[in-house]
């Protein structure tokens, strides 16, 4: 069995907390939820619920480039939006993220998030 490794990359949003960016296993990357935080600052950006995914999914996909993966390699997202009633407006600025066949996945609405975000996005990807 395959040793699992964790990745961490100073290109995308590093918060400091007890986790790595990703974990690599058996040939599949396991991403930690991304939010608005500007990589090169490592702040947190609030924004739109447009402004907010956008720097998510970048967030994302640097960490999958670091893994040697990409969001054309995305199996499955969970996406956590802070209010439902955004649900349109957010599926609007990711569907800009994919071509082809997009991944399957689950939004719920959470009660809170994170530094006040509006958007939170963890996603299974292979390499």
């Amino acid at each position: 069995m395959a040793e699992k490794m964790a990745v961490q990359t100073d290109k995308a949003a590093v918060l400091g907390g007890p986790y790595p960016q990703a974990v690599i296993h058996n040939g599949l990357v396991y991403l930690s939820g991304q939010g608005a935080v500007d990589p090169s600052t490592n702040r947190v950006t609030p924004g739109t619920i447009e402004e907010e995914t956008e720097m998510t999914l970048g967030n994302i996909r640097i960490i999958l480039e670091k893994c040697g993966s990409s969001m054309g390699k995305i199996l499955q997202i969970t996406a956590y939006l802070l209010k439902m009633k955004e649900y349109g407006r957010f599926n609007e600025a990711y569907e800009q993220h994919f071509q082809g066949l997009l991944p399957a996945r689950t939004c719920v609405q959470a009660a809170g998030l994170p530094f006040g975000l509006r958007v939170e996005v963890d996603a299974i990807a292979h390499i």
